[in-house]
């Protein structure tokens, strides 16, 4: 008979609970997980910004970044020459549509299309 403990231990942590659902919804809405992505490939992407930030490109351009969460991996999303998009924000969930690059080790992808979820 297991023990008490050994139960707890199969228990789903909270994180990996998000993460199951972020997948699910991911999947609703048609797209294919960022794990799953080649590099430069043409994507479509749900997930939750879970940080929206303004950044100084260069020659004074700015540019706003977001990094969004699938529950499988995280990807920068920049905007060049906007300091803000209306819906943008910590907490939303979307939809992006573009094409995946790299800057350093992490995944991005530049002036995406997107559809905010209601």
């Amino acid at each position: 008979m297991p023990s008490r403990l050994s139960r707890a231990w199969r228990r789903p942590t909270l994180e990996q609970i998000e993460d199951d659902e972020l997948q699910r919804s991911a999947d609703q809405a048609g797209c294919r997980l960022l794990a799953s992505q080649s590099d430069r490939a043409v994507c479509s992407l749900h997930g939750e910004l879970r940080s929206v930030t303004t950044r100084p490109v260069s020659d004074g351009v700015s540019a706003l970044e977001a990094q969004l969460y699938d529950g499988s991996g995280q990807v920068t999303l920049v905007w060049l020459g906007r300091r803000e998009i209306k819906g943008i924000e910590p907490g939303r969930r979307l939809t992006v549509h573009g094409r995946i690059g790299r800057r350093g080790d992490s995944c991005v992808l530049y002036n995406p299309r997107y559809e905010l979820d209601a």
